[in-house]
């Protein structure tokens, strides 16, 4: 037999098994997707489209008057902006706060250093919802109820123990070398972290950032818990309720208020996409 018979025949099991995993990966892909395509394509249904008994997964007269009815809306405007804020506001001060402590846990050495990662790990463990009725004496009992602090506040610190822990593995990737060189070049402890450190974990820092974005943004839990008379806090989420009615839900009004939700996940995820797949690949390594 030929090297060249031989190459032939070890190539087709690679193909055939690259085929098979292109296959798989289109499947979840779509499976992951359709939710998505079906949301939207309720949003531009018509209502009678939408309460048909036998509804198709497609449309041949698409509507924006879902939509309409959405940014129609009282105050909807203010809610998109108090969104913002809330989840603007979160990932800042966890990227900051994260990455201070991170680089703490990772470079000095201090008593209860590995007690302080167990307690971050266990934090990550207890459910947020057996927390929502202490989180709300405490809010009540600080005057931040009615807030939009009370939603930064236990976002934050929910998102904390999870970014701490991955830029762990950031900070301790950087060699010691490198800081020991910067001093030796007459930088200073706060010159290395700015200058050099921060850089080089910013990947780390986006896929702490995206995560932490994502369940602030959908929140909903604490948004219902923590808001409960001052409508001109609310965000988004919760502006999904006008749409619940008792007789009849409004789901193409459902539908497009989600999809106008989903955007600035999606437009967040265009904009970071590389390093948020430099920064996964990051904490994979490690």
């Amino acid at each position: 037999m030929s090297p060249s018979q031989i190459r032939f025949r070890f190539r087709r099991p690679a193909r055939a098994g690259r085929f098979a995993a292109e296959a798989v990966t289109l499947l979840v892909a779509a499976a992951v997707a359709f939710p998505l395509y079906w949301m939207l394509l309720s949003a531009l249904k018509p209502a009678g489209e939408i309460q048909s008994t036998r509804p198709r997964p497609w449309t041949l007269s698409p509507s924006l008057d879902s939509f309409r009815r959405v940014f129609e809306q009282q105050d909807f405007g203010r809610y998109f902006v108090n969104s913002l804020i809330v989840a603007g506001t979160v990932v800042l001060a966890s990227a900051l706060i994260a990455f201070l402590a991170a680089t703490a846990v990772t470079r000095f050495r201090f008593r209860f250093r590995t007690t302080l990662l167990v307690m971050f790990l266990i934090a990550q463990m207890v459910p947020v919802e057996a927390l929502a009725i202490p989180l709300f004496f405490l809010m009540r009992d600080a005057g931040l109820l009615n807030t939009l602090g009370s939603l930064v506040l236990p976002h934050l610190a929910f998102s904390l123990p999870f970014a701490i822990w991955m830029l762990r593995g950031f900070v301790k990737a950087v060699p010691e070398a490198l800081e020991e060189q910067a001093r030796v070049d007459g930088a200073s402890r706060s010159r290395f972290l700015w200058r050099i450190l921060f850089p080089l974990v910013l990947p780390g820092l986006v896929a702490t950032s995206v995560f932490s974005f994502i369940s602030t943004w959908n929140d909903f839990l604490f948004a219902k818990s923590f808001l409960i008379s001052d409508t001109s806090q609310s965000t988004l989420p919760m502006a999904l309720l006008v749409f619940f009615k008792p007789d009849e839900n409004d789901w193409g009004g459902i539908m497009a208020g989600s999809t106008v939700m989903t955007v600035p996940v999606l437009v967040f995820f265009v904009l970071v996409q590389r390093r948020l797949v430099s920064g996964l690949g990051g904490a994979v390594k490690d």
